[in-house]
């Protein structure tokens, strides 16, 4: 990659906090300055929203948000912020009986939100959006003791890793993106069992149609696994990572950002989302290959 090409794009495309994001990634970041940019997102009760998930513009506080917000934690370890832990308490706040949260709650201001936002049952359980917020909040536990110690990321963990093993004893094939999030769970909360039951549904290939999105949309290998050295990327062959490192490296644009594969649901979403894409493609080269 070029990655003075992808300053220049991030300097002149990308919100204030991706560019706070790639700063810390490329060492010369500043950590008060990142998490400053966060809490511009953040709530009175402790939750996110206000366009933290680009397609879901909404003011309100919403678990989707939620996972952006803990990426940010995680990003400034060793470094810990009394505002992760006020998340994990919004969130078990909104957690169902059952122990999951809902993909979304009501979106009194739907502008610019994508439908399966706005559109969310606030009263069922999501196990997509449960186990891709508890994956990150482990990683933020990994360095943060309150988080770690939190109830709400034990009785999330407990029921993804549950319901995982039901669906897996029913005979319910997963959805691609559940499957991605729920091996990001199983992977970051070290479950082998559970990464390898779930390393069955996919294809030696690592690709995986994403039902309702593009009719080029899909999961890859980098998406079920993007961290080395971890268990989920044993379920893929060392060629194929390799492969998907370089479509990855070549995929950087002549104005050196990279673009997401999905639909976008606001003009500002979709740059947005290229701004967001270029911190985690630079993540994942300079994770296999430091800078």
């Amino acid at each position: 990659m070029d990655l003075d090409k992808a300053t220049d794009f991030m300097a002149t495309h990308a919100r204030t906090l991706d560019r706070r994001r790639f700063e810390l990634l490329t060492g010369g970041g500043d950590r008060d300055a990142l998490l400053a940019a966060l809490n511009a997102y953040r709530n009175p009760d402790g939750g996110y929203g206000h366009g933290l998930e680009p397609d879901l513009r909404s003011r309100t506080s919403q678990p989707g948000p939620a996972l952006h917000a803990f990426e940010v934690f995680a990003e400034l370890a060793p470094d810990t912020a009394p505002e992760a832990v006020a998340l994990c308490d919004w969130l078990e706040s909104v957690t169902l009986p059952d122990g999951g949260v809902p993909f979304g709650l009501h979106v009194p201001d739907p502008a610019g939100c994508a439908p399966f936002w706005a559109g969310a049952d606030p009263e069922t359980s999501s196990l997509q959006i449960t186990a891709v917020v508890a994956a990150m909040a482990q990683r933020v536990a990994v360095h943060d003791k309150a988080v770690a110690a939190h109830p709400w990321l034990d009785r999330a963990t407990r029921y993804c890793l549950d319901t995982v093993r039901a669906k897996e004893e029913a005979g319910e094939e997963p959805q691609a993106l559940e499957l991605a999030f729920a091996l990001w769970l199983a992977d970051a909360a070290r479950d082998t069992e559970v990464v390898e039951m779930l390393g069955r549904h996919i294809p030696e290939s690592g690709l995986l149609h994403v039902q309702g999105g593009l009719e080029d949309e899909m999961m890859r290998p980098l998406d079920f696994a993007p961290y080395p050295d971890r268990p989920a990327r044993a379920l893929f062959a060392p060629d194929v990572v390799a492969a998907e490192l370089r479509r990855l490296d070549e995929r950087q644009q002549d104005d050196g950002g990279w673009r997401v594969d999905f639909a976008s649901y606001s003009p500002a979403a979709e740059l947005e989302w290229r701004g967001y894409a270029t911190v985690g493609a630079v993540a994942i080269l300079t994770r296999e290959a430091p800078i």
